[in-house]
């Protein structure tokens, strides 16, 4: 039977030398290069390079701070908590003024911490995760991480949806529906496609792809049984957390608390939208 693996495995498979830092350069301007030829930005111009650029540029500095932050972090409690609270707050702006630029950004919060804090709630007095900073700082940055990415991808597609079908949308009012209900029609269906990357994934593990948690734990000397198990969890777990970051944003930009402007209403005459909402002629 063969030795189970090592850490020293994760050093032979990527070590950090000169060679990798040449052939992540190589990589950023690749992919920053491809973005300005083609122009893959919404509006064509050359303007997504200089993301790429920009985010690989701050993904090393961060990912060098927390290396260093991480190993003092894991050793006292008010730390580790300050740094998922810090977490959070970084996720919610990101989330926020991805979706929209204006000061309703903040609500953001609500599909990010809504799912993410009961699941971590539970499963630390379940006894599945320890309050250790070597193992609650990954298992959160995880869910985090897919409450931050279901809630970009609805909220953009909510928000889009309704500015392209904002006609419908002004039928529905003069029909009778209440604004929530309204925009629920529009954007539900189309906002429920932000589950479709995590749902893609949860199929295709194993076939595909071998996701990271799967690898981490094979490198770090764990038993393929074990790696299996603590995968089919994350994997578990982030469809849960993302289904209801995916319900709680739909429901914010139908309430019109989530938007990108002063929401509009519709010139209706009031006996168009019924006696609820016909108001008495200022005199």
């Amino acid at each position: 039977m063969d030795a189970a693996p090592t850490p020293l495995a994760a050093q032979a498979l990527l070590p950090v030398n000169t060679a990798l830092a040449v052939t992540l350069l190589v990589l950023l301007l690749a992919a920053a290069t491809t973005a300005a030829v083609f122009r893959l930005s919404p509006d064509g111009s050359r303007g997504r390079a200089r993301d790429i650029l920009v985010a690989g540029v701050r993904a090393t500095a961060q990912l060098a701070a927390v290396s260093l932050a991480i190993g003092w972090v894991v050793h006292h409690a008010a730390a580790l908590y300050a740094f998922l609270l810090l977490m959070f707050a970084v996720a919610t702006r990101t989330a926020g003024r991805r979706i929209t630029p204006n000061g309703t950004w903040w609500w953001a919060a609500v599909p990010i911490a809504g799912p993410v804090a009961p699941v971590v709630t539970g499963l630390t007095l379940a006894g599945l995760l320890p309050v250790r900073g070597i193992a609650m700082i990954p298992v959160t940055g995880i869910l985090i991480g897919g409450a931050l990415t279901a809630t970009v991808l609805a909220g953009r597609r909510a928000l889009d949806e309704l500015r392209t079908r904002k006609g419908e949308f002004e039928a529905g009012l003069a029909l009778g529906l209440l604004d929530r209900d309204a925009r629920l029609e529009l954007i539900r269906p189309t906002a429920s496609d932000a589950l479709l990357p995590g749902l893609d994934q949860t199929r295709t593990v194993g076939l595909v792809t071998l996701p990271g948690a799967f690898v981490g734990m094979l490198l770090g000397g764990a038993s393929p049984l074990l790696a299996g198990a603590v995968q089919l969890f994350v994997l578990i777990a982030l469809m849960a957390i993302q289904a209801m970051a995916v319900a709680l944003t739909v429901e914010l930009v139908a309430r019109g608390r989530l938007h990108r402007g002063e929401p509009e209403r519709p010139a209706v005459a009031p006996e168009a939208r019924g006696p609820r909402e016909a108001r008495p002629p200022k005199g």
